[in-house]
């Protein structure tokens, strides 16, 4: 019971930890730039898009992939309750990966050139909407894999 204890741990402290992210970002940052000026929408995401990219961050971006796997793997090799559950929170965050690697990497990198460019007009009008409503899906998508999680925990009984 203690490695999947353990696994259970990292994956909900993880997949809780990145989820609060976009959480925030929808919440927070993004209806917060949406009244600014082009120029300073553009420099401030092209600041944050820089910032986020450290280790401490892909340790959690990834550390959830990782321990939702192991965390499936050991479930359906022990056969536990857990399995299913765990296996839709992995789902779930394979989802929001690849939206990261497929949508919004991709639309920062637009912004990132955008702003050398000086076109901050355009930037913005390719970039803002799109990522807002991708990221809006990676959101509800964390929310899903966390109750995944807690329907895990509470099969193991210890919700």
């Amino acid at each position: 019971m203690l490695t999947i204890t353990l696994l259970l741990s990292a994956a909900t402290v993880t997949l809780a930890g990145i989820g609060g992210l976009y959480y925030s970002y929808a919440c927070s940052v993004m209806p917060g730039l949406r009244s600014t000026d082009d120029a300073t929408f553009v420099s401030a995401m092209s600041q944050i898009n820089s910032a986020i990219q450290t280790p401490v961050f892909a340790l959690s971006f990834f550390g959830a992939f990782l321990s939702l796997a192991a965390a499936s793997a050991f479930s359906w090799g022990n056969g536990l309750d857990s399995a299913a559950p765990v296996s839709v929170a992995l789902a779930c965050y394979t989802a929001t990966m690849a939206i990261t690697f497929c949508v919004n990497i991709p639309l920062n990198n637009q912004l990132a050139v955008a702003a050398r460019l000086g076109d901050a007009a355009a930037g913005r009008r390719t970039y803002e909407i799109r990522w807002t409503r991708w990221n809006l899906h990676r959101t509800w998508l964390s929310l899903a894999g966390v109750v995944a999680l807690s329907v895990a925990w509470a099969a193991l009984g210890q919700w």
